[in-house]
C-alpha cells in the first residue's frame, strides 16, 4: 500500500470522526448510492474503473466502523 493511500484513508477517517451520527448516516447513504451507480454502470456495459468498486466498499466499511464506535461511545456515556 502506498503512502498516498494511507494518508488518504487517514484524512477520510478524521473527517468521519468529526461528524455526528446523522452526518455519518448521510455519508453512508451517499456512498451506497455511489456503489449502486457503479453497479448499474457496469451492468449496462459502460466502462468504469474496476478499482472504484473496491474503494467504495472499503469506504463503506470504514464508515460503518466509525458509526458503531460512536454509537457504543454514546451508549457507554449514557450508562454512567
Amino acid at each position: 500500500m502506498s503512502k498516498k493511500n494511507i494518508k488518504e484513508r487517514g484524512r477520510f477517517l478524521k473527517s468521519l470522526r468529526g461528524k455526528d451520527v446523522k452526518g455519518l448516516r448521510d455519508e453512508l447513504g451517499e456512498l451506497r448510492r455511489e456503489q449502486f451507480n457503479l453497479r448499474m454502470a457496469s451492468a449496462t456495459g459502460q466502462p468504469a474503473r474496476p478499482d472504484q468498486h473496491a474503494k467504495v466498499r472499503g469506504k463503506i466499511a470504514r464508515l460503518k466502523t466509525v458509526l458503531v464506535e460512536s454509537e457504543r461511545a454514546k451508549a457507554a456515556g449514557s450508562k454512567t
